[in-house]
């Protein structure tokens, strides 16, 4: 029986964001120089939104007819996905106000399309996989061409357009053939029904909608071999957009296939994990060694987030809470070491040349800028998963839980691309110490970004210290529970 009021209660922080968007849409268009203002707004309604999913009770909840789950994993993973947009939003004050192109639309793209990374942490059924997608992909297109008047970005917003309209078109036609064959689109249903299949095993049909539901998701991860639109994306877009890109959708969208491996695809696990090692041993291979010839910065990131990504979905291969567990906490760390690098590329800047993106112009650095130096350093060193820095512990959540399970020849490629990728990383500390130095960079006025930059190198740096990591371990450990229980 359908409920006749939905319990909208679990779902306070999507509304209020989606009322928030409207509100900042009318301030933007009826007050004159509103920028300003919008951007702390969106912040705001982040911020509430933060409070509210906070204080969402953790008991497993369905509403909207089983359309919208709430409970510990969906809680984590907002909590994640609201804190990178905020930061993103404040991230791009400064850079803006030097580029002299301030507009209101970016926050108000920044809300919408945070509502849609939470619908789809929490979607419990295919369409309302679909609309949260959609919703957040939208917005992310624009985001991409927001320079219109640079044909770099505009480039970059064509091709994340006709791309992800090819891997919405795939991720349709992968339900439509799940839908077929299982006669529902809810998660739970689909669960159910596969594993009244027993030992003769889920319809070749099944079998097959899977698979393109999780091309579709690879896409949206950047994971290979749908990882083609990254680097181009990443460099055409402005440094805030690709900070955001980096970080908050790939959350979402990882949030968003394990919902979709765990609950209704669990019983098929045999089927699904192949295509898992796959693409996670494939990112981590090609995002080790194509990043080496690369010589923009930002290019540099994306081929680094395609191998992370791979990392990351180790943690799905066993099916197991540990893993999944290890995948959590790897995004928390990830999103932290992000967060600081990219507000370390908003600092090459030059007067004249405004900001530059060649690795090159790093030489010399801890001879102009130590502070700075200091920082990126710090990051590189973390990516590259050296210990006892926080990277290294994100690499080790995710790694042994293969190990665990006999898969000794997955973990040494894991091992092995991390050292083929801490070349690229620490070649750019070589540039910064050991080479001669160019032109210095404009000094950062901002105090948020140099608070940001800090508390993300300070996390980064006390990781190891039990009470830093202690609440990520324990609330990692909880949402991969409430997950895995279902």
């Amino acid at each position: 029986m359908l409920e006749q009021f939905p319990n909208i209660s679990i779902a306070y922080g999507e509304i209020l964001l989606s009322l928030g968007a409207l509100v900042l849409l009318m301030v933007g268009v009826f007050k004159k120089d509103s920028v300003n203002l919008v951007s702390w707004l969106s912040v705001g309604f982040m911020a509430i939104a933060l409070c509210l999913t906070m204080a969402t009770p953790t008991v497993q909840t369905y509403t909207f007819s089983n359309l919208f789950v709430a409970d510990d994993f969906t809680q984590y993973m907002k909590m994640l996905v609201l804190v990178a947009a905020a930061l993103a939003v404040i991230m791009s004050r400064e850079f803006f106000k030097l580029e002299g192109d301030e507009r209101f639309e970016f926050p108000v793209l920044l809300v919408l399309a945070t509502v849609g990374m939470m619908v789809m942490v929490s979607a419990n059924d295919l369409m309302s996989l679909y609309m949260g997608i959609e919703l957040q992909s939208l917005s992310l297109y624009v985001l991409a061409a927001f320079k219109r008047d640079s044909e770099r970005s505009t480039e970059a917003g064509l091709k994340y357009f006709v791309l992800g309209a090819l891997s919405s078109g795939i991720l349709l036609y992968g339900c439509s053939l799940i839908y077929g064959f299982i006669g529902s689109t809810n998660f739970s249903s689909i669960g159910n029904v596969i594993s009244n299949y027993g030992d003769h095993g889920a319809p070749i049909g099944v079998i097959i909608g899977l698979v393109f539901v999780l091309a579709g998701l690879a896409f949206k991860i950047s994971a290979v071999p749908f990882h083609m639109w990254t680097p181009d994306v990443y460099e055409g877009s402005q440094t805030p957009v690709t900070a955001f890109f980096a970080v908050a959708p790939k959350v979402a969208a990882l949030a968003l296939l394990a919902r979709t491996l765990y609950v209704p695809f669990g019983d098929m696990s045999a089927s699904w994990s192949q295509v898992i090692i796959f693409m996670s041993v494939a990112s981590m291979i090609l995002g080790s060694f194509a990043a080496i010839m690369q010589t923009n910065i930002k290019r540099l990131m994306a081929y680094s987030s395609i191998g992370h990504v791979g990392f990351a979905l180790l943690g799905l291969i066993s099916g197991t809470s540990e893993g999944l567990r290890g995948l959590i906490i790897y995004m928390t760390i990830y999103l932290v070491m992000n967060v600081g690098m990219f507000v370390c590329i908003m600092s090459m800047r030059r007067k004249e040349d405004g900001m530059v993106e060649d690795i090159k112009e790093l030489s010399g650095l801890a001879k102009t800028d130590p502070p700075l130096a200091a920082f990126i350093s710090i990051f590189m060193f973390s990516l590259a998963g050296v210990p006892p820095l926080a990277g290294f512990f994100a690499k080790w959540y995710v790694i042994i839980p293969i190990v665990r399970d006999g898969n000794f020849i997955l973990a040494t490629i894991a091992v092995l691309a991390s050292v083929v990728g801490a070349y690229y990383y620490i070649r750019i500390v070589k540039l910064m110490y050991f080479d001669e130095p160019v032109e210095k960079f404009i000094s950062r006025k901002s105090y948020p970004m140099k608070i940001i930059v800090t508390l993300s190198a300070l996390l980064v740096l006390a990781f190891i210290i039990p009470q830093v990591s202690n609440p990520v371990l324990e609330g990692a450990t909880a949402a991969a529970q409430g997950l895995v229980s279902q």
